[in-house]
Parts: C-alpha cells; sequence; structure tokens
C-alpha cells in the first residue's frame, strides 16, 4: 500500500493497551501537535499486561507503568462500538460519535471462551479475583497449555494448590517446539503439576469434560485457549478481509488509518498473521504511528519477536522467530534448564537470523538479538537472577 499523508489535526486512538500508548507516544515524538484522543474500554489507567501472569499473580508485584506524557484526552470505560470510514466517525457505546483525520486502531483481543463459569486472565480485575481465589488453596484446572496456561498453573502450585493442567499436546510445543516443550514438561512436573491430555469439549466453575467423557472436578477453572481479536466493532466498516483486520508492513489499512498490536494482522516471513506479544505491539504501535503522519517514508516492519515466560523455577526470554525445530547449539551451559545461552537456525533460512534463548541467564535484550543474529555469544553474561527488562 502506498499512500502520501493526509493532514492532520484531530488524531484518535482506539485501544489503551501498550500499542495504544505507544502509538500516542510516537505521534508526539514524530512531531504531531494537534488533538490526541485515546479510547479504552477499561476503567483503568494503562499497565502492564504480561504482569498480571507474572509478578502480579504470584507475589502482588507491581503491574503500573510510568504515567504518560503524549497529553491524549483519555476516555476510559467506552467502548467502540463502529467505524464510518468515509465520514471519519467512531461511534462510542455511550453514544458519543467522534470524527478524526487520522485513526489508529490498536483494539486488542479478548480471550476465547468454551463454556461458562471459568475464570479468564487478560485484564487487571481478572488477574486480583484469581490471585484472591488462589489464597485459599483450591483444587484447580487449567485448561490450555500454552505460556499463559503454565504461567497460571505455575502460580497456583506456588500457592500451594493441587494443579491439573489439561493439554491436547505437550505443553507450549506449538509456541517452542519440541526441545524447549519438553524442557519445561519437565519442570511443571516436577514441581508438582499434573498433566492430562485431551481436548476439553466442556468447561464450568466446577470442573472440565474432555472428549473421551472423562470429568475432571475441580474447585476452581480457568481457560487460557488463547483470544480473539476485538474487531467486531468494524464489521460494517469495509477494513475486514476474510474475517481479519489486515495491514502492510508499515501498519497501513486504508488512508488515514493504521493499526497495531494484537488486533493486527501483518505480513511475517511469508504470511500474513498476528503476533500477539508485547514487544511485537510497541514495535509495530511505533512503526504505524510514523506512517500515519509520514506514509512511505516510515520504516517497514521486520523487527525478530521478543517473548519472556517465568514459570515452575524457569525464566525464559527468547529473540526470534519460534518455534524451533531439533537441538540447539549452546553458547553459554551445557543443560537447557540453565544458565544456558542457546542457539537455533531456522532449516528454511539457515544463513539468515535464528533464534536464541536465554534460560536461567541473564543477558540484556541487545545483547540476546545479537546471539540470536550471530549465533555467537559476543559478551560475556552473568547468571545472575532473571530480569525480563534485561
Amino acid at each position: 500500500m502506498s499512500s502520501e499523508p493526509r493532514e492532520m489535526n484531530r488524531i484518535m486512538v482506539v485501544g489503551n493497551g501498550i500499542a495504544g500508548q505507544t502509538a500516542c507516544d510516537s505521534l508526539r515524538t514524530a512531531g504531531f501537535d494537534g488533538d490526541l484522543t485515546i479510547v479504552g474500554d477499561e476503567p483503568h489507567p494503562a499497565y502492564s499486561r504480561p504482569a498480571l501472569s507474572k509478578a502480579l499473580l504470584v507475589d502482588g508485584g507491581s503491574h503500573e507503568l510510568a504515567p504518560p506524557t503524549h497529553r491524549a484526552t483519555e476516555l476510559l470505560g467506552v467502548r467502540a462500538v463502529g467505524l464510518e470510514v468515509a465520514t471519519r466517525r467512531v461511534r462510542l457505546d455511550d453514544g458519543t460519535d467522534l470524527g478524526y483525520d487520522g485513526l489508529v486502531i490498536a483494539s486488542g483481543a479478548r480471550p476465547r471462551q468454551l463454556g461458562a463459569g471459568a475464570l479468564t486472565l487478560r485484564t487487571v480485575d481478572d488477574a486480583l479475583l484469581l490471585r484472591e481465589r488462589l489464597a485459599s488453596s483450591p483444587s484447580v484446572a487449567v485448561v490450555g497449555a500454552g505460556p499463559l496456561g503454565m504461567e497460571v498453573a505455575s502460580a497456583a502450585v506456588q500457592a500451594g494448590c493441587p494443579v491439573t493442567v489439561v493439554a491436547d499436546t505437550t505443553p507450549m510445543r506449538p509456541q517452542f517446539g519440541p526441545y524447549l516443550s519438553e524442557v519445561f514438561t519437565a519442570a511443571a512436573l516436577a514441581a508438582g503439576a499434573e498433566i492430562v491430555y485431551g481436548t476439553a469439549t466442556g468447561i464450568d466453575a466446577t470442573g472440565v469434560t474432555l472428549d473421551d467423557g472423562t470429568r475432571l472436578d475441580a474447585d476452581l477453572v480457568v481457560a487460557a485457549i488463547g483470544d480473539v481479536p476485538n474487531i467486531e466493532w468494524l464489521t460494517d466498516s469495509g477494513l475486514l478481509t476474510g474475517g481479519r483486520l489486515v495491514v502492510d508492513s508499515r501498519g497501513r489499512i486504508a488512508p488515514g488509518i493504521v493499526a497495531a498490536g494484537d488486533v493486527a494482522a501483518l505480513p511475517v516471513r511469508g504470511s500474513v498473521r498476528r503476533i500477539p506479544l508485547w514487544s511485537s505491539a510497541i514495535e509495530q504501535a511505533k512503526i504505524a504511528a510514523v506512517a500515519l503522519l509520514r506514509g512511505d517514508a516510515a520504516p517497514s516492519f521486520d523487527a525478530d519477536p521478543y517473548f519472556w515466560t517465568e514459570q515452575f523455577g524457569l525464566t525464559l526470554k527468547a529473540v526470534g522467530h519460534l518455534p524451533v525445530a531439533g537441538t540447539p547449539d549452546f553458547l553459554v551451559g551445557s543443560e537447557a534448564h540453565g544458565p544456558a545461552l542457546m542457539h537455533w537456525r531456522h532449516l528454511d533460512d539457515p544463513d539468515g537470523p535464528g533464534v536464541a534463548v536465554a534460560v536461567n541467564h541473564r543477558i540484556p535484550i541487545p545483547k540476546l538479538r545479537r546471539a540470536a543474529a550471530t549465533g555467537q555469544q559476543a559478551v560475556t553474561a552473568t547468571t545472575a537472577a532473571y530480569s525480563p527488562c534485561g
């Protein structure tokens, strides 16, 4: 998509997560000094979503972000319910109808549901409720064995709860690949979590029914079975392609409209897909904001994703496109449970950037990126306590 920038006096950002907040910051940094409005469906100020399943859930750690400096008008506790592209108007659920010259769509995603009665973890209110429920050490069934489900299971084990994880494959294998999946699964089992393999066909507040008819009873059920992008408010906008909000490599959808974060599907390594990661949302938003103001003069999105998780005594940071196949080269250490720094080359692009993974090994993110690109440990790193910020 090629476009000339249009005059921008009023820019609206729909979504008050990290993509929306980063877009506001980036617009100001790029020189936009007009009216800036950000709309968020939660009543709370923006917060760190990754902290919800880590520090906040485990020990009440902070989930707060630094106060914004972008001078946007914040409309919180209201939801966008419609978009009229021709007249450049966004309709909110309180009846407000707002105009714009430029629009950033950063409306995020919500948990996928299967049945009723199970808790999910997406918002700060979800995390506080779940932490409160775990305090009485109930028996817990976690449906879903991706990173979020396993982080919840880890927190529940730490709270002294009997925990059963319902997994349709080895935990985190689709996200990590077989090698790292086996490492984390072994850690979960060693910590006392039980893993039951099967597909959940029903979930309610007292248990889970599997496809073979097995019933798993629990005092508390948590569903972590993926997310769904919040695009319903765009149904009649003409912006959706095959039921997805597809953007170009600069986040553009239509003249004067860009999107970033969990809601957007973008071109990545020969396919078009969402990258629902905190760091990716930040990078996408930076580029989309500049593209809104400068069009083709903005850079294209090509950053390798950064991901981290903390669970069952293992702390992992990864740079590059997961999952990975085969066994790694060890740049530091010799055991995958750490302290270790590992590197994989992608089989379909052996000369391109690879994937670097640190487990229980402190290394700054820029150096982890260098390790992914070169397959070498450029500097000596320590094995002190893990820090997701590097």
